[in-house]
Formats: C-alpha cells, structure tokens, sequence
C-alpha cells in the first residue's frame, strides 16, 4: 500500500476506524504519551495522560512507541488527541537532535507518514502530532513542535497536576551560582507555589537578570502579540501560548502581581486582556478565538498597551514586549509611537518569530531610538533553552535602564 508523507502543519481526513499511530525516535531513549483534550484545550482529568503507567483511557491506549485511538470510542467532551514523545530531561546529553517520525495506519486507508524537522536547540519534548474533530469526522495535523521543559512540564500546560521534577545541580555549586539562586529565590518561590509547571524558565529568567545586574529592578510588563493570519499555525501548534508563559515568567520578577496584560493586534480593536501565574495554562488559545484574524495593524495595539500603562498610573518603567511575525503596514506610524513614549519610560522589545520579513523592526535602533531593541527568536522560540532565551530578551533592557 502506497504511503502519503505530510509536511509539517499539513491535515488529513480519517475515517471511524481505530488509527495506529507508530512513532519512530533516533537516538535517545523516548517515551510516547497521548492528552486528551476538551474544548478548552485541556485535559478533562488528570487521567487524560495516557502514559507507560496509566495506558488506556477513553478509547485511547498507548504501547510501546505505538499509540492507538479508537475513534468511535472516544468521549464526545474530547475534541483533540495529542500525540507526544519526549525523553528524560534529567539525563545528561539527552536531548532531540534529528527529530522523531510517524507513522499513521488506518484499515482500508493509505499510510499516511510524517517526518518533523530536526531539533537544533535542546528540546526534550515533541508534540508530533495531534487527531482533532471537524464537521462530525476526525482529521489529523501533522505538528512537529519542540520544547525544552520535558513531559512534566508539557502535561502541567495542559491542565495535568504533576509534580515537576527538580533540574540536575552540580555536585559543588560555583559561588556566582549560588548567589544567583539567592538572588532570585523569591520569584522562583512564588512560580513554584502558584504556576509549578513554569519553575524551569523562573530560574532561567533569574539567572539572566542577575548576570545584567538588574534582578532588583522592577518594570510594568507587557505583552503584545501578532494576531495576523500567517501566525495562525503558530497559535495552533501552541508556539504564541509557549512564547506567552516565557514572559509571563519574566514578569515574575520584575512585576509582583504576577500578573501580564496582553494585547491582540488584529483586524479591528485590539484585544487587552490578562495572563497571570494562576490561569497561565492555554490561557492564550481561550484568548485568541475572540479576535478577528488581521493584517499587520501593530500601532493600535501598542497605542492601548501605553494608554493601560498611563491610566495605571504605575511608576515603574514599562517593558513591552512585542511579538511580530511580519512588517507593519503603516511604518510612518509605528515609528512616531516609538519616539513619542521615549519620554515616558517605556522601553519596545520587538521579538520576530513567524515566516514574515521583519527588516524594519531589525533597523529601528539604527535609526536612533534608544528605548527600542530586536530579538529573532527563531520560528520555534519555544525550543532555545531558558538562559539563551532570556538573555536575548533581557539584554538591551538592561541596558536602557542603566543609562
């Protein structure tokens, strides 16, 4: 029988017979998991991880490296089946490298096969894939996304209580790290108590804010997110929700409300609403279906992040951090709001990651600003592990501040 390979983000019609899907890892040891999501995004129970301990549930059983989802049985509450494989992340060196492989098998239909591309930035969890409902039938997706936080804290994304495990420690810690775990201790104490899925970049984000001199700082942080409709596959394969818990980490320590507003740019009015440490998890994908997919309108969104900052009446700097995939539509505009807020103590971190081009954002601190800066956090910003990540976000603020 002829096999049909997907490329990543690709879809494919199933029929109501029980799908096989066989996954294929080179290299290290992997476990292969499933989730079974509702409508929210999240797991129903903590039961919904279908794992080597807990095999079967719901029509959904996991194998091996096989998982098996019997369609007809499962819940009509489940609308999404992820398919997830990942490798200890306590184990040195155990890391992704050439990514894994699946193999999709359905009685009376062709094979269908997907390869992801390979990981370069020590990922240990990979949601291959995922079965999802769509006009009374099942459809697959092939994913392919990579993240550096493990099985524990994928599943902690997804509404699943799991007790995170602590990261390996030297045997003799040096001194600067010691004083850096000190320094940062009580945003790391906060994450752990309310947000336990989130301690791997709390730390992250502590060391980075501690090797800049400014893990005593404290800043109003912001969050502005491209709602155009190139990202659409971002936001469905969780990379928009992964990029948001970053810097709402972030704001862990530099905010103490644990508390992040967000702003849509769309189509029409953006979207201001609020991700916090208590309601972090697929709080984004709640979030984005109540906004018009958009053309590159940045300057309305960045207009209503400084007006929450003004009407706030906060004294602290403002750090936005702006999300783009793509260049602005109206530059002139975009470039007056810039030298406007120079003033007000508002500081523009523009992170491109998307497929767009983004050469005005990378010329901006050419043209003289300096309360402006740009991060290329590649297309899988949820993949660069948790210091390189901070430290490209955190650096040219750290700078500005000391001026």
């Amino acid at each position: 029988m002829r096999t049909t390979s997907l490329r990543k983000g690709e879809n494919n019609a199933l029929t109501a017979a029980p799908v096989l899907l066989t996954v294929s890892v080179p290299g290290p040891a992997a476990d292969v998991s499933a989730l079974l999501l509702g409508a929210n995004g999240r797991v129903r129970a903590d039961e919904d991880l279908v794992f080597y301990n807990h095999p079967s549930q719901d029509g959904v059983s996991v194998v091996g490296a096989a998982v098996t989802a019997d369609l007809v049985h499962v819940p009509a509450d489940v609308e999404r089946v992820v398919v997830v494989v990942s490798v200890d992340p306590l184990a040195v060196g155990a890391v992704f490298t050439r990514a894994p492989s699946l193999t999709i098998e359905q009685a009376g239909s062709p094979v269908l096969s997907f390869a992801a591309p390979d990981f370069t930035s020590g990922e240990t969890v990979v949601v291959l894939a995922e079965l999802y409902r769509r006009r009374g039938g099942w459809r697959i997706r092939a994913v392919g996304q990579g993240y550096a936080s493990g099985l524990a804290g994928l599943a902690t994304d997804y509404g699943v209580d799991v007790d995170p495990e602590p990261p390996p420690t030297p045997a003799v810690p040096s001194a600067r790290r010691r004083q850096r775990v000190s320094n940062a201790e009580g945003a790391v104490s906060k994450v752990g108590r309310l947000a336990p899925g989130l301690l791997s970049p709390a730390r992250g984000a502590g060391y980075a804010l501690t090797d800049r001199g400014i893990a005593d700082r404290r800043a109003a942080v912001y969050l502005i997110l491209d709602h155009d409709t190139y990202m659409q596959e971002l936001y469905e394969s969780f990379a928009v929700q992964a990029f948001a818990e970053r810097v709402l980490v972030l704001s862990a320590h530099l905010d103490d409300d644990g508390t992040v507003p967000v702003v849509f740019s769309g189509g029409q009015a953006p979207l201001l609403e609020e991700i916090r440490l208590e309601n972090y998890r697929g709080r984004i994908g709640q979030l984005h279906t109540q906004v018009d997919w958009g053309w590159g309108n940045v300057a309305d969104a960045m207009r209503r992040a400084v007006g929450h900052y003004q009407e706030s009446g906060a004294v602290d700097p403002a750090f936005v951090v702006t999300q783009v995939g793509d260049e602005p539509w109206d530059k002139t505009e975009a470039r007056s709001l810039l030298q406007n807020t120079a003033s007000l103590g508002v500081f523009w971190l523009f992170v491109g990651f998307g497929r767009g081009r983004l050469a005005f954002y990378k010329n901006l601190t050419a043209s003289g600003l300096t309360n402006v800066a740009f991060y290329d956090a590649s297309r899988n910003p949820g993949s660069v592990p948790d210091e390189r990540f901070y430290a490209g976000l955190v650096s040219a603020f750290a700078v500005w501040l000391q001026r």
